[in-house]
């Protein structure tokens, strides 16, 4: 299996330039690794290499997902989210740590944070709903990452109108918190959950509106009519 990761470094490497690694480190605050490959053509690279190893057994695929994620560079921590997601339907419950220490020792950026939990995490959680109470264990991290992970993780499923009573918890433990993407992160899911529970979010937004820090009350409200939002953004 050691092949396919020579075959999707040499196809990474002969889709980078320059300016394509230059834009997109306008989108981090923090350094991050590029090799300077367009997001779609990433796809594409983790679509062709997975056809190589879905044959094999899901250990043996989470295991090249963690070589990939080791590297520290972008796109290749891509292919491991898009890798980890294709392999859903075999999820069993222990997976659950795997996942926890690749968002623990790998995720250093907004964008390998959201991909990971936004579809292999959110999917997971969607299959085995006791794992949030871990989630609510990630609020207390010192890592940023993890905890915008206990947040984002629930994006998807609160979309479908899931798990409302366990957003509510992981933002009032998030609430205060000073990180803004801590805060856009746990305002994105009251956005989400806004989408099915509109007015159950509008309300938690106008108790928690003078503890609520602006970045998170804003993204949180987004999605809602006009006069929701002025009332909610009235100070």
């Amino acid at each position: 299996m050691k092949d396919v990761l020579t075959y999707i470094r040499k196809e990474l490497e002969a889709n980078s330039d320059e300016k394509t690694k230059e834009s997109g480190q306008r989108y981090f605050k923090e350094p991050v690794q590029l090799i300077g490959v367009k997001t779609a053509i990433v796809g594409k690279i983790g679509k062709r290499s997975f056809e190589m190893v879905k044959q094999n057994p899901k250990s043996g695929i989470f295991q090249l997902c963690e070589k990939l994620w080791k590297t520290g560079y972008m796109e290749e921590s891509f292919i491991a989210c898009n890798w980890s997601y294709f392999v859903r339907k075999d999820y069993k419950p222990e997976d659950f740590k795997i996942f926890e220490k690749w968002v623990n020792n790998y995720v250093s950026n907004w964008a390998a944070c959201d991909t990971l939990c936004n579809h292999t995490i959110g999917e997971f959680l969607e299959m085995y709903p006791v794992f949030i109470d871990e989630l609510k264990k990630w609020t207390a991290s010192s890592n940023r990452w993890v905890k915008r992970a206990s947040a984002v993780s629930l994006i998807i499923p609160a979309r479908k109108g899931r798990f409302l009573a366990d957003v509510f918890q992981i933002a009032d433990k998030l609430l205060m918190d000073k990180d803004d993407l801590v805060q856009k992160g746990y305002g994105w899911m009251l956005k989400a959950a806004s989408q099915a529970h509109q007015i159950d979010v509008f309300n938690y937004v106008v108790k928690n509106k003078n503890v609520m820090p602006r970045t998170a009350l804003r993204y949180a409200i987004e999605k809602m009519p006009n006069e929701l939002k002025t009332i909610a953004m009235k100070k």
